[in-house]
């Protein structure tokens, strides 16, 4: 049903689309007849990423609005259709032919009853004989949604799914970036850092009617989505594995700075501890990289912040990591100056690899520590710096 001059469109049924002319016009029609069923002002827009085959004209032959989209790419191309859209709640499917619109009414009803995105599930409603590749059905798709709930705390089993939808005030406040298939991982994980209500149902999934191979590429476009969601996970990407580093590499320091340590016919020594002071370093820049990385989501507002962690975000600044800095640089100091008494002893002469290094790696890795501190400290202040302005 078509909106009237004058009247309000509640809902926008959008299509991505690229060189669509086989599929299109069964994809046109399923919306037209999900509109009618459903009884509502609505409108059909096809947002078009440069196709070469007609779909254009098709897509205006079959009543729908045509948004030209001249940067390539999925997520560009819903983007731009989302803008454009003038219906209240917004609802897209890919244009292949793999999605039904007429299912469109259970995500309209979740929608209607207060959730802000609405996104379906394929493993739920149903996936036809040939309409995903194994790899992604059993691989692909299941792990990348089980990272993304363990990462984001939502309950959404099927990131992927490319019938979804949204309010068009929910899908604006996402304020979506990503120009490639990674919008469909970013438009949940945005949805959870803002605290939207996220709903999920169930939907088919056909065999696409395409003659020629799939935009998805599964291995690219799966490393691409990974990337993303560590990305958005500061915690995850770098807060839980430097402090795992920090915690082995003091332990390695705890037991062999006052030895060697024998584990069967095993001899741990100053070799080893030289391994435990690179897993410190490392720790420790990763953690480092943690604050840093929060404290641009906060400067950017990318999603709101407990006023805990805001509070001790703001304690870091460049002159408390000055103040830390000169006392790891101190420790340093003292250390190798006791390593160069310890040399001067012998008239410095020749020297005991095992009995210098115990006090040389630790002296070291607390001058490295200053200075990654510092030129941390000054780093995180040009950050907050430019965000500022």
């Amino acid at each position: 049903m078509a909106s009237l001059p004058g009247n309000p469109v509640e809902l926008t049924l959008l299509i991505p689309c690229l060189n669509e002319a086989r599929t299109l016009p069964g994809c046109l029609a399923e919306a037209a007849d999900a509109l009618h069923a459903l009884g509502v002002t609505g409108e059909i827009i096809v947002a078009d990423n440069g196709s070469t085959d007609g779909s254009p004209a098709i897509a205006t032959a079959g009543g729908a609005r045509v948004v030209p989209v001249s940067t390539r790419g999925y997520g560009h191309a819903l983007s731009a259709g989302i803008a454009a859209a003038r219906g209240r709640y917004v609802i897209m499917a890919d244009g292949d032919g793999s999605y039904d619109f007429r299912e469109a009414g259970r995500l309209l009803a979740r929608l209607r009853d207060g959730c802000d995105i609405v996104i379906g599930n394929r493993f739920d409603g149903g996936i036809q004989s040939g309409a995903m590749p194994w790899k992604n059905r059993y691989l692909g798709n299941p792990v990348l949604s089980a990272i993304g709930r363990r990462l984001f705390g939502m309950q959404v089993r099927d990131f992927h799914c490319g019938l979804r939808g949204g309010a068009h005030a929910a899908l604006l406040r996402l304020d979506l970036h990503t120009g490639g298939m990674e919008f469909a991982s970013e438009m949940p994980i945005k949805a959870s850092l803002l605290g939207l209500r996220v709903g999920e149902v169930p939907v088919t999934l056909r065999r696409d009617g395409r003659d020629r191979p799939p935009h998805l590429r599964p291995w690219r476009d799966g490393w691409r989505h990974l990337r993303f969601m560590l990305l958005f996970s500061p915690r995850w990407l770098f807060l839980y594995p430097g402090v795992l580093l920090l915690v082995a590499g003091l332990l390695g320091f705890a037991v062999l700075l006052p030895g060697p340590v024998t584990l069967g016919s095993l001899r741990l020594d100053v070799h080893t501890l030289l391994y435990a002071a690179a897993a410190v370093l490392c720790g420790f820049q990763a953690c480092a990289f943690a604050v840093i990385a929060q404290a641009f989501v906060c400067a950017a507002g990318l999603a709101p912040v407990k006023p805990r962690t805001q509070a001790r975000l703001d304690r870091i600044n460049v002159e408390s990591s000055l103040s830390v800095a000169a006392a790891f640089a101190t420790a340093g100091i003292v250390l190798s100056f006791h390593a160069v008494q310890l040399w001067g002893s012998s008239r410095f002469g020749d020297l005991l690899p095992a009995q210098m290094l115990r006090w040389v790696i630790p002296a070291v890795t607390c001058l490295v520590l200053a200075s990654q501190i510092a030129l941390g400290g000054f780093f995180l202040g040009l950050v907050r710096l430019r965000l500022r302005r």
